[in-house]
Protein backbone atom coordinates (compact mmCIF):
# COMPACT_ATOMS: atom_id res chain seq x y z
CA UNK A 1 0.00 0.00 0.00
CA UNK A 2 1.57 3.34 -1.04
CA UNK A 3 1.78 5.58 2.00
CA UNK A 4 1.80 9.38 1.66
CA UNK A 5 4.80 11.41 2.80
CA UNK A 6 4.35 12.21 6.48
CA UNK A 7 5.76 14.87 8.82
CA UNK A 8 8.59 13.82 11.14
CA UNK A 9 7.49 11.32 13.76
CA UNK A 10 9.19 9.92 16.84
CA UNK A 11 10.30 6.29 16.56
CA UNK A 12 7.99 3.45 17.53
CA UNK A 13 10.03 2.84 20.70
CA UNK A 14 9.86 6.54 21.64
CA UNK A 15 6.14 6.54 20.88
CA UNK A 16 5.55 3.71 23.39
CA UNK A 17 7.69 5.54 25.98
CA UNK A 18 5.73 8.77 25.52
CA UNK A 19 2.41 6.95 25.92
CA UNK A 20 3.86 5.26 29.03
CA UNK A 21 4.83 8.66 30.49
CA UNK A 22 1.36 10.10 29.79
CA UNK A 23 0.05 7.43 32.15
CA UNK A 24 2.76 7.57 34.84
CA UNK A 25 2.29 11.35 35.11
CA UNK A 26 -1.11 10.48 36.63
CA UNK A 27 0.29 7.77 38.94
CA UNK A 28 2.06 7.81 42.28
CA UNK A 29 5.19 5.81 41.42
CA UNK A 30 8.68 6.44 42.76
CA UNK A 31 11.02 7.62 39.97
CA UNK A 32 13.18 4.52 40.43
CA UNK A 33 10.29 2.06 40.07
CA UNK A 34 8.88 3.98 37.10
CA UNK A 35 12.23 3.77 35.32
CA UNK A 36 12.59 0.06 36.15
CA UNK A 37 9.21 -0.69 34.60
CA UNK A 38 9.84 1.46 31.51
CA UNK A 39 13.27 0.27 30.38
CA UNK A 40 13.94 -2.85 28.33
CA UNK A 41 15.91 -5.38 30.40
CA UNK A 42 17.98 -6.85 27.56
CA UNK A 43 18.13 -7.36 23.81
CA UNK A 44 20.10 -10.15 22.19
CA UNK A 45 21.22 -9.61 18.59
CA UNK A 46 22.38 -12.62 16.60
CA UNK A 47 23.93 -12.85 13.15
CA UNK A 48 24.10 -16.38 11.80
CA UNK A 49 24.91 -18.03 8.52
CA UNK A 50 22.98 -20.70 6.61
CA UNK A 51 24.23 -22.42 3.45
CA UNK A 52 21.52 -21.83 0.84
CA UNK A 53 21.57 -22.08 -2.96
CA UNK A 54 25.27 -22.85 -3.02
CA UNK A 55 26.48 -20.01 -0.78
CA UNK A 56 26.36 -18.85 2.82
CA UNK A 57 23.61 -16.32 3.58
CA UNK A 58 23.91 -14.24 6.77
CA UNK A 59 20.76 -13.27 8.69
CA UNK A 60 20.23 -10.86 11.58
CA UNK A 61 17.76 -11.67 14.34
CA UNK A 62 16.69 -10.22 17.69
CA UNK A 63 15.11 -11.38 20.93
CA UNK A 64 14.27 -8.63 23.39
CA UNK A 65 13.20 -9.11 27.02
CA UNK A 66 11.42 -6.05 28.36
CA UNK A 67 10.32 -7.20 31.81
CA UNK A 68 10.83 -10.30 33.92
CA UNK A 69 8.48 -9.24 36.74
CA UNK A 70 6.80 -12.55 35.86
CA UNK A 71 8.32 -15.53 34.07
CA UNK A 72 8.27 -16.94 31.52
CA UNK A 73 8.32 -13.86 29.31
CA UNK A 74 6.03 -13.96 26.28
CA UNK A 75 6.01 -12.45 22.82
CA UNK A 76 5.91 -13.31 19.13
CA UNK A 77 8.63 -13.75 16.54
CA UNK A 78 8.09 -11.79 13.31
CA UNK A 79 9.75 -12.28 9.92
CA UNK A 80 10.02 -8.96 8.10
CA UNK A 81 12.61 -6.81 6.37
CA UNK A 82 11.46 -3.96 8.63
CA UNK A 83 12.57 -5.73 11.82
CA UNK A 84 14.98 -3.65 13.91
CA UNK A 85 16.13 -3.44 17.52
CA UNK A 86 13.96 -0.35 18.04
CA UNK A 87 10.83 -2.12 16.76
CA UNK A 88 11.46 -5.33 18.73
CA UNK A 89 12.04 -3.42 21.98
CA UNK A 90 8.85 -1.37 21.48
CA UNK A 91 6.83 -4.52 20.83
CA UNK A 92 8.38 -6.24 23.88
CA UNK A 93 7.30 -3.28 26.06
CA UNK A 94 3.75 -3.53 24.68
CA UNK A 95 3.76 -7.25 25.51
CA UNK A 96 4.58 -6.50 29.16
CA UNK A 97 1.66 -4.09 29.45
CA UNK A 98 -0.67 -6.30 27.40
CA UNK A 99 -0.04 -9.38 29.56
CA UNK A 100 -0.58 -7.34 32.73
CA UNK A 101 -3.82 -5.83 31.39
CA UNK A 102 -5.41 -9.19 30.52
CA UNK A 103 -3.91 -10.91 33.57
CA UNK A 104 -1.80 -13.55 31.88
CA UNK A 105 1.13 -14.42 34.18
CA UNK A 106 3.94 -13.46 31.79
CA UNK A 107 6.57 -10.80 31.36
CA UNK A 108 7.06 -9.11 28.00
CA UNK A 109 9.36 -10.20 25.19
CA UNK A 110 9.54 -10.03 21.39
CA UNK A 111 11.65 -11.45 18.60
CA UNK A 112 12.29 -10.76 14.97
CA UNK A 113 14.31 -11.88 11.97
CA UNK A 114 15.25 -9.52 9.12
CA UNK A 115 13.94 -11.60 6.25
CA UNK A 116 11.27 -11.55 3.56
CA UNK A 117 9.76 -15.04 3.95
CA UNK A 118 8.34 -14.85 0.41
CA UNK A 119 11.88 -14.95 -1.02
CA UNK A 120 12.56 -18.45 0.29
CA UNK A 121 10.90 -21.81 -0.32
CA UNK A 122 9.58 -23.96 2.53
CA UNK A 123 12.68 -26.11 2.96
CA UNK A 124 14.95 -23.06 3.02
CA UNK A 125 12.72 -21.31 5.55
CA UNK A 126 12.87 -24.38 7.75
CA UNK A 127 16.68 -24.35 7.69
CA UNK A 128 16.73 -20.62 8.54
CA UNK A 129 14.12 -20.99 11.30
CA UNK A 130 15.85 -23.96 12.92
CA UNK A 131 19.21 -22.17 12.96
CA UNK A 132 17.65 -19.02 14.44
CA UNK A 133 15.88 -21.16 17.05
CA UNK A 134 19.16 -22.96 17.85
CA UNK A 135 20.89 -19.63 18.53
CA UNK A 136 18.08 -18.55 20.89
CA UNK A 137 17.57 -21.93 22.61
CA UNK A 138 21.21 -22.34 23.62
CA UNK A 139 20.95 -19.01 25.49
CA UNK A 140 17.62 -19.92 27.16
CA UNK A 141 15.86 -17.30 25.04
CA UNK A 142 13.43 -20.07 24.16
CA UNK A 143 12.47 -22.13 27.20
CA UNK A 144 9.10 -23.24 28.68
CA UNK A 145 9.97 -21.68 32.05
CA UNK A 146 11.83 -18.58 30.84
CA UNK A 147 10.91 -17.35 27.35
CA UNK A 148 7.99 -18.59 25.25
CA UNK A 149 7.64 -17.18 21.69
CA UNK A 150 4.54 -17.27 19.47
CA UNK A 151 3.68 -16.42 15.83
CA UNK A 152 3.66 -12.82 14.64
CA UNK A 153 3.75 -11.06 11.28
CA UNK A 154 5.33 -13.36 8.67
CA UNK A 155 5.23 -16.49 10.85
CA UNK A 156 2.57 -19.03 11.74
CA UNK A 157 1.86 -22.57 12.92
CA UNK A 158 4.46 -24.07 10.60
CA UNK A 159 7.38 -22.02 11.98
CA UNK A 160 6.27 -22.67 15.59
CA UNK A 161 6.22 -26.43 14.94
CA UNK A 162 9.81 -26.23 13.61
CA UNK A 163 10.93 -24.26 16.68
CA UNK A 164 9.22 -26.71 19.08
CA UNK A 165 10.89 -29.65 17.33
CA UNK A 166 14.29 -27.93 17.43
CA UNK A 167 13.90 -27.32 21.18
CA UNK A 168 12.91 -30.98 21.77
CA UNK A 169 15.97 -32.15 19.82
CA UNK A 170 18.24 -30.01 22.00
CA UNK A 171 16.45 -30.84 25.29
CA UNK A 172 15.60 -34.51 25.00
CA UNK A 173 14.70 -34.99 28.69
CA UNK A 174 12.44 -31.93 29.10
CA UNK A 175 8.96 -33.37 29.59
CA UNK A 176 7.47 -29.89 29.04
CA UNK A 177 9.29 -29.29 25.75
CA UNK A 178 6.08 -28.55 23.83
CA UNK A 179 5.43 -25.56 26.11
CA UNK A 180 8.56 -23.79 24.77
CA UNK A 181 6.47 -22.05 22.11
CA UNK A 182 2.77 -21.40 21.46
CA UNK A 183 0.79 -21.07 18.25
CA UNK A 184 1.68 -24.62 17.19
CA UNK A 185 -0.66 -26.69 14.98
CA UNK A 186 -3.18 -28.68 17.08
CA UNK A 187 -1.61 -31.99 16.03
CA UNK A 188 1.78 -30.79 17.33
CA UNK A 189 0.65 -29.71 20.79
CA UNK A 190 -1.28 -26.59 19.80
CA UNK A 191 -4.78 -25.62 20.87
CA UNK A 192 -8.06 -25.22 19.02
CA UNK A 193 -8.90 -21.57 18.35
CA UNK A 194 -5.34 -20.20 18.43
CA UNK A 195 -5.17 -19.15 14.75
CA UNK A 196 -8.40 -17.15 15.03
CA UNK A 197 -7.60 -15.86 18.53
CA UNK A 198 -6.44 -12.28 17.85
CA UNK A 199 -9.25 -11.61 15.36
CA UNK A 200 -11.78 -13.24 17.70
CA UNK A 201 -10.45 -11.01 20.50
CA UNK A 202 -11.10 -7.91 18.36
CA UNK A 203 -14.70 -9.09 17.92
CA UNK A 204 -15.15 -9.67 21.67
CA UNK A 205 -13.57 -6.26 22.41
CA UNK A 206 -16.09 -4.52 20.14
CA UNK A 207 -18.99 -6.52 21.56
CA UNK A 208 -18.02 -5.46 25.08
CA UNK A 209 -17.56 -1.82 24.03
CA UNK A 210 -21.07 -1.73 22.54
CA UNK A 211 -22.52 -3.12 25.80
CA UNK A 212 -21.86 0.27 27.42
CA UNK A 213 -24.11 3.06 26.10
CA UNK A 214 -22.00 5.74 27.78
CA UNK A 215 -18.88 4.56 25.89
CA UNK A 216 -20.72 4.26 22.56
CA UNK A 217 -22.04 7.81 23.02
CA UNK A 218 -18.48 9.03 23.70
CA UNK A 219 -17.65 7.81 20.17
CA UNK A 220 -20.66 9.75 18.79
CA UNK A 221 -22.38 6.48 17.90
CA UNK A 222 -25.58 4.81 19.05
CA UNK A 223 -27.17 1.37 19.12
CA UNK A 224 -25.37 -1.93 18.82
CA UNK A 225 -22.83 -3.47 16.45
CA UNK A 226 -25.36 -4.59 13.86
CA UNK A 227 -25.40 -2.41 10.75
CA UNK A 228 -22.23 -0.51 11.66
CA UNK A 229 -19.94 0.29 8.70
CA UNK A 230 -16.31 -0.71 9.11
CA UNK A 231 -13.06 -0.32 7.17
CA UNK A 232 -10.31 -2.91 7.69
CA UNK A 233 -6.67 -2.20 6.85
CA UNK A 234 -4.81 -5.47 6.25
CA UNK A 235 -6.50 -8.81 5.56
CA UNK A 236 -3.82 -10.99 7.11
CA UNK A 237 -4.58 -13.44 9.89
CA UNK A 238 -5.89 -10.81 12.34
CA UNK A 239 -7.80 -8.60 9.91
CA UNK A 240 -9.34 -11.55 8.09
CA UNK A 241 -10.71 -13.23 11.21
CA UNK A 242 -11.91 -9.95 12.76
CA UNK A 243 -13.68 -8.95 9.52
CA UNK A 244 -15.14 -12.43 8.98
CA UNK A 245 -16.57 -12.80 12.50
CA UNK A 246 -17.88 -9.24 12.72
CA UNK A 247 -19.62 -9.46 9.32
CA UNK A 248 -20.95 -13.02 9.61
CA UNK A 249 -21.90 -13.09 13.31
CA UNK A 250 -22.58 -9.46 14.30
CA UNK A 251 -24.04 -7.90 11.15
CA UNK A 252 -21.21 -5.39 10.66
CA UNK A 253 -20.79 -4.17 7.07
CA UNK A 254 -17.14 -4.27 5.99
CA UNK A 255 -17.34 -1.52 3.37
CA UNK A 256 -13.63 -1.48 2.49
CA UNK A 257 -10.45 -3.53 2.85
CA UNK A 258 -7.07 -1.89 2.26
CA UNK A 259 -4.11 -4.07 1.26
CA UNK A 260 -0.60 -3.67 -0.15
CA UNK A 261 -1.73 -3.22 -3.76
CA UNK A 262 -4.70 -0.93 -3.04
CA UNK A 263 -8.18 -1.15 -1.60
CA UNK A 264 -11.47 -2.77 -2.53
CA UNK A 265 -14.73 -0.98 -1.65
CA UNK A 266 -18.36 -2.10 -1.49
CA UNK A 267 -20.86 0.06 0.40
CA UNK A 268 -23.26 -2.89 0.69
CA UNK A 269 -20.60 -4.91 2.54
CA UNK A 270 -17.75 -7.05 1.20
CA UNK A 271 -18.06 -10.86 1.31
CA UNK A 272 -14.90 -11.42 3.37
CA UNK A 273 -14.50 -15.16 2.77
CA UNK A 274 -14.78 -14.65 -1.01
CA UNK A 275 -12.24 -11.82 -0.87
CA UNK A 276 -9.82 -13.94 1.14
CA UNK A 277 -10.09 -16.80 -1.37
CA UNK A 278 -9.55 -14.33 -4.23
CA UNK A 279 -6.40 -13.01 -2.55
CA UNK A 280 -5.10 -16.55 -1.98
CA UNK A 281 -5.50 -17.26 -5.70
CA UNK A 282 -4.01 -13.93 -6.85
CA UNK A 283 -0.80 -13.51 -4.88
CA UNK A 284 -2.37 -11.55 -2.02
CA UNK A 285 -3.77 -8.82 -4.30
CA UNK A 286 -7.25 -7.33 -4.03
CA UNK A 287 -7.15 -5.84 -7.53
CA UNK A 288 -9.72 -7.42 -9.85
CA UNK A 289 -12.01 -8.70 -7.09
CA UNK A 290 -15.42 -8.85 -8.81
CA UNK A 291 -17.57 -7.89 -5.78
CA UNK A 292 -16.08 -4.48 -5.08
CA UNK A 293 -14.60 -1.38 -6.68
CA UNK A 294 -10.79 -1.17 -6.78
CA UNK A 295 -9.02 1.93 -5.44
CA UNK A 296 -5.32 2.17 -6.28
CA UNK A 297 -4.41 4.46 -3.36
CA UNK A 298 -5.13 2.00 -0.56
CA UNK A 299 -4.30 4.49 2.20
CA UNK A 300 -7.31 6.57 1.09
CA UNK A 301 -9.59 3.83 2.44
CA UNK A 302 -8.44 4.75 5.95
CA UNK A 303 -9.97 8.19 5.40
CA UNK A 304 -13.38 6.89 4.29
CA UNK A 305 -16.57 7.88 6.07
CA UNK A 306 -17.33 4.90 8.33
CA UNK A 307 -18.28 4.02 11.91
CA UNK A 308 -15.34 1.78 12.83
CA UNK A 309 -11.78 1.77 11.51
CA UNK A 310 -9.78 -1.41 12.14
CA UNK A 311 -6.05 -1.08 11.34
CA UNK A 312 -4.91 -4.71 11.47
CA UNK A 313 -1.47 -4.85 9.88
CA UNK A 314 1.55 -2.57 10.39
CA UNK A 315 2.52 0.02 12.96
CA UNK A 316 2.32 3.71 12.09
CA UNK A 317 -0.33 3.54 9.33
CA UNK A 318 -2.25 6.33 11.05
CA UNK A 319 0.22 9.16 11.52
CA UNK A 320 0.61 12.95 11.50
CA UNK A 321 0.20 12.92 7.73
CA UNK A 322 -3.31 11.46 7.65
CA UNK A 323 -4.73 11.65 11.22
CA UNK A 324 -6.60 14.92 10.53
CA UNK A 325 -8.38 13.24 7.59
CA UNK A 326 -9.57 10.17 9.53
CA UNK A 327 -13.38 10.34 9.72
CA UNK A 328 -14.09 7.18 11.76
CA UNK A 329 -15.33 8.12 15.25
CA UNK A 330 -14.12 4.76 16.63
CA UNK A 331 -10.73 3.14 15.93
CA UNK A 332 -9.91 -0.39 17.07
CA UNK A 333 -6.17 -1.09 17.06
CA UNK A 334 -6.08 -4.71 15.92
CA UNK A 335 -2.38 -4.32 15.04
CA UNK A 336 0.46 -3.31 17.36
CA UNK A 337 1.10 0.44 17.29
CA UNK A 338 -0.93 1.38 14.19
CA UNK A 339 -1.49 4.91 15.54
CA UNK A 340 1.65 6.99 16.17
CA UNK A 341 2.01 9.19 19.24
CA UNK A 342 1.55 12.33 17.12
CA UNK A 343 -1.56 10.95 15.43
CA UNK A 344 -2.98 9.84 18.77
CA UNK A 345 -2.83 13.45 19.97
CA UNK A 346 -4.59 14.75 16.84
CA UNK A 347 -7.33 12.12 17.08
CA UNK A 348 -7.92 12.69 20.81
CA UNK A 349 -8.36 16.40 20.18
CA UNK A 350 -10.95 15.55 17.50
CA UNK A 351 -12.87 13.40 19.99
CA UNK A 352 -12.09 10.07 18.28
CA UNK A 353 -12.35 7.09 20.62
CA UNK A 354 -9.47 4.61 20.27
CA UNK A 355 -9.68 1.08 21.67
CA UNK A 356 -5.93 0.59 22.26
CA UNK A 357 -3.73 -2.16 20.85
CA UNK A 358 -2.61 -3.52 24.20
CA UNK A 359 -6.25 -4.49 24.81
CA UNK A 360 -7.78 -4.96 21.35
CA UNK A 361 -5.21 -7.44 20.06
CA UNK A 362 -4.65 -9.31 23.32
CA UNK A 363 -6.64 -12.33 22.09
CA UNK A 364 -3.48 -13.95 20.73
CA UNK A 365 -1.51 -13.90 23.98
CA UNK A 366 -4.58 -14.93 25.97
CA UNK A 367 -5.09 -18.10 23.94
CA UNK A 368 -1.32 -18.64 23.90
CA UNK A 369 -1.58 -18.72 27.69
CA UNK A 370 -4.26 -21.39 27.44
CA UNK A 371 -2.01 -23.41 25.09
CA UNK A 372 0.96 -23.09 27.46
CA UNK A 373 -1.18 -24.33 30.37
CA UNK A 374 -2.47 -27.20 28.23
CA UNK A 375 1.11 -28.22 27.36
CA UNK A 376 2.18 -28.14 31.02
CA UNK A 377 -0.87 -30.13 32.15
CA UNK A 378 -0.45 -32.68 29.31
CA UNK A 379 -4.20 -33.01 28.74
CA UNK A 380 -6.63 -31.58 26.21
CA UNK A 381 -9.18 -29.11 27.59
CA UNK A 382 -12.62 -30.69 27.83
CA UNK A 383 -11.37 -34.26 27.86
CA UNK A 384 -12.46 -35.00 31.44
CA UNK A 385 -15.64 -32.93 31.77
CA UNK A 386 -17.31 -32.89 28.33
CA UNK A 387 -19.26 -36.17 28.61
CA UNK A 388 -20.09 -35.50 32.28
CA UNK A 389 -21.68 -32.18 31.22
CA UNK A 390 -23.64 -33.94 28.47
CA UNK A 391 -24.78 -36.65 30.91
CA UNK A 392 -26.14 -34.14 33.45
CA UNK A 393 -27.89 -32.16 30.71
CA UNK A 394 -29.46 -35.35 29.29
CA UNK A 395 -30.86 -36.34 32.70
CA UNK A 396 -32.57 -32.94 33.00
CA UNK A 397 -34.03 -33.04 29.46
CA UNK A 398 -35.31 -36.62 29.90
CA UNK A 399 -36.92 -35.72 33.25
CA UNK A 400 -38.70 -32.69 31.74
CA UNK A 401 -40.01 -34.82 28.86
CA UNK A 402 -41.14 -37.55 31.30
CA UNK A 403 -43.05 -35.00 33.39
CA UNK A 404 -44.75 -33.67 30.25
CA UNK A 405 -45.81 -37.18 29.23
CA UNK A 406 -46.97 -38.16 32.76
CA UNK A 407 -49.11 -35.04 33.19
CA UNK A 408 -50.36 -35.05 29.60
CA UNK A 409 -49.11 -31.49 29.09
CA UNK A 410 -48.35 -32.12 25.44
CA UNK A 411 -45.35 -29.80 25.22
CA UNK A 412 -41.91 -30.69 23.96
CA UNK A 413 -38.50 -29.02 23.91
CA UNK A 414 -37.42 -27.42 20.63
CA UNK A 415 -34.99 -29.64 18.72
CA UNK A 416 -32.32 -26.94 18.30
CA UNK A 417 -32.49 -26.22 22.06
CA UNK A 418 -31.95 -29.90 22.85
CA UNK A 419 -28.99 -30.14 20.48
CA UNK A 420 -27.29 -27.08 22.02
CA UNK A 421 -28.12 -27.99 25.63
CA UNK A 422 -26.98 -31.57 25.28
CA UNK A 423 -23.61 -30.59 23.83
CA UNK A 424 -20.75 -30.61 26.34
CA UNK A 425 -17.94 -28.08 26.06
CA UNK A 426 -15.10 -29.16 23.79
CA UNK A 427 -11.69 -27.48 23.65
CA UNK A 428 -12.75 -24.80 21.13
CA UNK A 429 -15.84 -23.85 23.16
CA UNK A 430 -13.77 -23.58 26.34
CA UNK A 431 -11.07 -21.50 24.62
CA UNK A 432 -13.66 -19.07 23.23
CA UNK A 433 -15.37 -18.88 26.62
CA UNK A 434 -12.08 -18.11 28.37
CA UNK A 435 -11.15 -15.49 25.76
CA UNK A 436 -14.57 -13.83 25.97
CA UNK A 437 -14.34 -13.64 29.76
CA UNK A 438 -10.79 -12.22 29.57
CA UNK A 439 -11.73 -9.50 27.07
CA UNK A 440 -14.81 -8.50 29.07
CA UNK A 441 -12.95 -8.35 32.39
CA UNK A 442 -10.02 -6.39 30.94
CA UNK A 443 -12.33 -3.85 29.29
CA UNK A 444 -14.22 -3.30 32.52
CA UNK A 445 -10.95 -2.66 34.39
CA UNK A 446 -10.02 -0.02 31.77
CA UNK A 447 -13.39 1.74 31.70
CA UNK A 448 -13.46 1.86 35.50
CA UNK A 449 -10.32 4.04 35.38
CA UNK A 450 -11.53 5.94 32.27
CA UNK A 451 -14.83 6.96 33.87
CA UNK A 452 -13.72 6.92 37.51
CA UNK A 453 -10.87 9.43 37.23
CA UNK A 454 -11.65 12.83 35.64
CA UNK A 455 -8.02 13.40 34.64
CA UNK A 456 -8.01 10.19 32.54
CA UNK A 457 -9.42 11.25 29.20
CA UNK A 458 -9.06 8.16 27.04
CA UNK A 459 -8.92 4.37 27.04
CA UNK A 460 -5.23 4.18 26.15
CA UNK A 461 -4.09 6.03 29.28
CA UNK A 462 -6.58 3.97 31.30
CA UNK A 463 -5.09 0.74 29.87
CA UNK A 464 -1.54 1.86 30.67
CA UNK A 465 -2.52 2.84 34.22
CA UNK A 466 -4.14 -0.56 34.87
CA UNK A 467 -1.20 -2.45 33.37
CA UNK A 468 1.59 -0.41 35.00
CA UNK A 469 -0.15 -0.62 38.40
CA UNK A 470 -0.17 -4.41 38.15
CA UNK A 471 3.49 -4.60 37.08
CA UNK A 472 4.42 -2.23 39.93
CA UNK A 473 2.52 -4.35 42.44
CA UNK A 474 4.44 -7.45 41.30
CA UNK A 475 7.79 -5.68 41.61
CA UNK A 476 6.89 -4.41 45.09
CA UNK A 477 5.93 -7.91 46.20
CA UNK A 478 9.41 -9.05 45.12
CA UNK A 479 10.95 -6.44 47.40
CA UNK A 480 12.09 -4.07 44.65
Amino acid sequence: MNMPKVPTEVSFRESVDLMFRRATALMDLSPGLEEKIRVCNSTYTVRFGVRLRGKIETFTGYRSVHSEHMEPVKGGIRYSLGVSQDEVEALAALMTYKCALVETPFGGSKGGLCIDPREWDEHELEQITRRFAYELIKRDLINPAQNVPAPDMGTGEREMAWIADQYARMNTTDINAKACVTGKPPHAGGIQGRVEATGRGVQYALREFFQHKEDVAAAHLSGGLEGKRAVVQGLGNVGYHAAKFLSEEDGVKIIAVAERDGAVVNEAGLPIEELRQWMNRNGGQVKGFPNGAYVKDGHKALEMDCDILIPAALEGVINKGNAAHIKAPLIVEAANGPVTYGADEILRNKGTVIIPDMYANAGGVTVSYFEWVKNLSHIRFGRMQRRAEEGRSRILVEELERLSADKGLGWSLAQDFKEKFLQGSDELALVRSGLDDTMRTAYQSMREVWHGRPEVGDLRVAAYIVAISRVAATYRSKGL
